[in-house]
């Protein structure tokens, strides 16, 4: 089918709005405690839970998702990254927790994203609709889906990038660090075999 300018228009305004409302979030999870939070979704729809821990300990958390029901629907323990999708199997507010009770000490940073996608109707479509519009509502929910993967994909990277160059600084820096410790040992023995020598041919 063709597609008017104006349909262009509506088609990538669509598509644009509904990339813009995902977002990233960072949250806090210090040391023995649990960060929870709650999303309504309708039966049916797909939930994609998506994180990175960015900062902390060994760059690990316990992730649980429950259903209204309180069922565990997932439970992922000692996680750097991952992502999971399901299908909402009830309608209700459905829970995810980011827990840090394996650390007594070290607080962890999160950055995690969420995407709710829309019900699948089947056989459902208005019969007022022509099949015009439901082409193009179709190709604006693949399109849409298709750009929020991508746009999480690049978050996550930029969050694993400076994850990646965290690490190497601190390894930098311990390197630094022990060769100049192993420096100064070198020069205090030098230091002591020669006060040692000189001694030992004064007495002599």
């Amino acid at each position: 089918f063709e597609m008017s300018f104006s349909s262009y228009i509506v088609f990538f305004s669509l598509i644009l709005l509904k990339v813009k409302n995902a977002t990233a979030y960072y949250v806090t999870v210090d040391a023995s405690s649990e960060e929870c939070f709650f999303d309504r979704i309708t039966s049916g729809s797909k939930m994609t839970l998506m994180f990175e821990v960015v900062e902390g300990g060994f760059l690990d958390i316990d992730v649980k998702v429950f259903g209204p029901d309180g069922k565990v629907i997932y439970n992922g323990e000692r996680e750097s990254n991952a992502k999971y999708t399901f299908a909402a199997h009830v309608d209700g507010l459905y829970k995810y927790c980011f827990s840090n009770k394996m650390s007594t000490m070290t607080p962890k940073i999160v950055m995690f994203g969420l995407d709710i996608g829309q019900k699948q109707q089947q056989g459902k479509k208005d019969p007022t609709a022509d099949d015009h519009q439901n082409k193009l509502e179709t190709m604006v929910n693949e399109l849409s889906n298709s750009l929020l993967q991508v746009k999480h994909s690049q978050e996550y990277m930029e969050v694993r990038g400076r994850v990646h160059n965290n690490i190497n600084e601190n390894t930098n820096s311990r390197v630094v660090m022990w060769a100049a410790f192993e420096s100064i040992i070198l020069v205090g023995m030098t230091i002591g075999q020669v006060y040692y020598l000189k001694r030992f041919f004064e007495v002599r």
